[in-house]
């Protein structure tokens, strides 16, 4: 069996000498981390309460990205009050917090150090429509008084169907128009179709003024050429609408004052509902050639 050499008591010495400096190292180290943290984070309480870093007013937040929503406006719906440290304030807090506000559909944060600001960049929920619910008959106890539609009635879509409260827009900018077009009818389970039908609509050639969707069976559009019946939403709503177009030239055919609404329903074969008298006839429109 192979002997083992003794170790002598000079190579011990040396290595206890060495597990000795490793640990004053590994000390030291330590000492360092604690006093750096230290000092960092003394350093960082002696920041945040620098008075030049602070914002005192509404005219240090600078709104950039809105297009009819004024800077005050966006101003107001700032969950923060003044005076308020800038670096104690939370930039994606503040974001999410617009983001859920309706006029506004994403948000971005950011703190700017000198000059001290707070920097929000937004995108905004362009209005494309008006909507009401038409007022309850049975609440009207003077029939000879026209009943007011409240602000809880109405409001604005955009062009996903969000709801858009109308006090949202009480201080927008002036220079910016609200939208022309009118909804009766809807209602939140119709918001998946309401995206694709009103591409269809923005992009017709024939003005629409109001869509009527009371009764889902039966989607009705007022447009400057007459009333049209359009049936219930379907894969073919962009046909229909097509059609429409093809009808400009009814009025000169017909009295637009005798036809009460073409039923667009079947695009391929569009029928035309007369009024004369108290008595309506239904017609064809090849009939009109």
């Amino acid at each position: 069996m192979t002997s083992i050499s003794a170790v002598s008591q000079n190579e011990l010495a040396q290595r206890r000498q060495k597990l000795r400096q490793e640990r004053r190292l590994k000390a030291l180290q330590t000492s360092w981390r604690t006093i750096a943290v230290s000092g960092l984070a003394g350093g960082l309480a002696w920041v945040i309460t620098l008075p030049g870093w602070v914002i005192r007013q509404p005219e240090q937040v600078a709104i950039a990205g809105n297009r009819f929503l004024s800077s005050q406006a966006i101003q107001s719906l700032l969950p923060m009050a003044y005076p308020q440290s800038l670096l104690q304030l939370e930039p994606q807090a503040i974001a999410a917090q617009l983001e859920s506000k309706a006029p506004i559909e994403d948000a971005t944060v950011a703190r700017q150090l000198f000059p001290p600001r707070l920097i929000v960049q937004v995108k905004e929920r362009y209005p494309v429509a008006m909507i009401s619910d038409l007022p309850n008959a049975e609440a009207v106890k003077d029939k000879e008084t026209k009943p007011a539609i409240g602000l809880s009635n109405v409001g604005f879509l955009d062009a996903n169907g969000v709801w858009i409260p109308i006090e949202s827009y009480t201080s927008f900018d002036q220079s910016f128009q609200l939208p022309t077009l009118k909804i009766v009818g809807y209602q939140e389970q119709k918001r998946s179709q309401w995206a694709e039908l009103y591409q269809s609509v923005s992009q017709s050639p024939v003005k629409v003024t109001e869509i009527d969707w009371r009764d889902p069976s039966n989607i009705v559009l007022k447009t400057e050429l007459g009333i049209f019946h359009f049936g219930s939403y379907s894969s073919r709503f962009a046909e229909q609408i097509q059609a429409m177009d093809q009808l400009r030239k009814l009025s000169d055919k017909l009295n637009p004052k005798q036809v009460a609404y073409v039923d667009l329903q079947n695009p391929d074969a569009p029928s035309i509902q007369m009024q004369k008298a108290n008595n309506s006839v239904k017609s064809n429109t090849d009939s009109t050639d």
